[in-house]
């Protein structure tokens, strides 16, 4: 249930109003806008009568809420959640963009990488340094070891670090070093390490899983929002259907969907999505046009001879090319690169 009051209420009648519901067994959370405050009412809501409370003159308007997530929805919170990352907004404006490699393959690699990123205009830095493969035998990250280059490669460019958290053990390391904590597709319904990172102040990106629907994507972010962290940026990076000419199936239409279902931002990752750097570049602007808040892609100097996904990684020219064509692109919908 959503509860808005007026903006002229008396703090006083607002707490006893507070009081009254969470005598009920419900949790208030409040949220003050601009115009007015609104409480999302947590819990069973079916013993309460929305006319009594719309009696009350301090209320404004009362209205149920029949999806199951309550924090993440825009009913809960109309204005636009803007995400800070060491002072980049993420959701609003200016479109977002993150680029590095797959995988961290050392300090000199990473640091030359994140310069050339720069160069071209990327505002964050992506490498993972612990991998989730689907082979045991693949190359599984470079460990704590990565998350040095990557520290090394923040200090030489400025560029915040997003990498891949797989365990709830290796937190306190990624809380003290990393600006955005990744939760990646395997992990989406990961609840225990969801919750986990809940329970931080950091930025979470998370990813949809592999073949999740959007409603269990949305609840995945409210597992994260109801541990007390609002920071958190939903990433579509395709979805696994029956088409073998890409990767996965990039589902751009849920731009317009989380934006109108939630108060989160949402960028796209095109590299995952098609698993073919020749068709990056296409998806990438359309996701732009359709309303994305930025885009996560992987940029490799050497892509044939990397050491993971090297056939879908852009090579650094080829990302400022991308660039350039995207700053067109989002002139045209009224945003900034």
């Amino acid at each position: 249930m959503i509860i808005t009051l007026k903006k002229t209420a008396p703090e006083q009648e607002v707490n006893h109003l507070i009081h009254n519901l969470e005598d009920h067994g419900l949790t208030i959370t409040r949220i003050v806008g601009q115009n007015y405050d609104v409480f999302g009412l947590v819990g069973d809501t079916a013993s309460i009568d929305e006319r009594s409370i719309l009696a009350n003159p301090i209320v404004y308007n009362v209205q149920r809420v029949a999806q199951p997530y309550k924090l993440a929805n825009r009913m809960f919170h109309p204005e636009d959640t803007i995400v800070d990352v060491c002072g980049i907004p993420i959701g609003g404006k200016k479109i977002i963009m993150i680029a590095g490699p797959c995988a961290v393959e050392g300090e000199q690699a990473i640091c030359s990488t994140a310069g050339k990123v720069l160069e071209a205009g990327a505002d964050m830095l992506r490498g993972g340094a612990y991998k989730p493969r689907t082979s045991p035998y693949s190359f599984q990250g470079m460990g704590s070891a990565g998350i040095e280059a990557l520290k090394k490669a923040k200090e030489q460019t400025g560029l915040p670090i997003v990498t891949e958290l797989m365990s709830i053990d290796k937190l306190d390391e990624f809380v003290e070093n990393v600006d955005v904590i990744q939760i990646g597709a395997r992990n989406m319904q990961n609840f225990d390490l969801l919750k986990a990172v809940g329970r931080t102040n950091k930025p979470v990106l998370l990813k949809r899983g592999l073949a999740n629907t959007i409603e269990e994507w949305i609840m995945a972010a409210e597992y994260i929002m109801s541990e007390g962290n609002p920071n958190v940026i939903f990433c579509e990076r395709g979805i696994r259907t029956f088409e073998k000419y890409t990767r996965n199936t990039l589902d751009l239409a849920v731009i317009p969907i989380i934006k109108e279902r939630t108060h989160l931002p949402i960028i796209i990752d095109p590299s995952h999505a098609t698993g073919d750097w020749k068709l990056v570049e296409a998806q990438a602007l359309a996701a732009i046009a359709a309303g994305a808040d930025g885009l996560i892609i992987e940029v490799h100097e050497d892509p044939a001879h990397a050491w993971s996904d090297g056939a879908q990684s852009l090579k650094p020219d080829k990302y400022a090319q991308l660039i350039q064509k995207a700053r067109a692109i989002a002139s045209v919908v009224g945003r900034t690169l």
